[in-house]
């Protein structure tokens, strides 16, 4: 309903239709969105009008954006660590001056 709204003002049944929904069906969604505050219904004789407002919508995507933001900082780090991770462990181990049962080689 909301994608349909999105293109204009619509009456009931051009949302009930597509759906496959009933008029009481669809009056039933329409009124939980009115409730959300996203649809606005206006009574034109016998027609019900909805018009989609979209303010509520931009803050709740404008709030999930921060999260979205923090994340994606948050990722690109752990793939930057796994990364230096995966070339510390492509590079050959230096040679130690210990011998293989730990003491020290004599020197010279």
């Amino acid at each position: 309903m909301i994608r349909q709204l999105s293109g204009g003002e619509r009456n009931l049944s051009e949302l009930a239709s597509p759906l496959k929904m009933t008029f009481p069906a669809a009056t039933k969604h329409v009124r939980v969105l009115e409730r959300a505050r996203i649809v606005r219904r206006r009574v034109v004789g016998r027609e019900h009008l909805c018009s989609l407002w979209a303010d509520p919508l931009r803050e709740a995507t404008e709030w999930t954006e921060q999260f979205r933001r923090h994340w994606e900082a948050r990722f690109e780090a752990l793939d930057q660590l796994l990364e230096e991770m995966k070339t510390e462990t492509k590079r050959p181990a230096k040679p130690s001056a210990k011998s293989p049962t730990g003491a020290r080689k004599p020197r010279g």
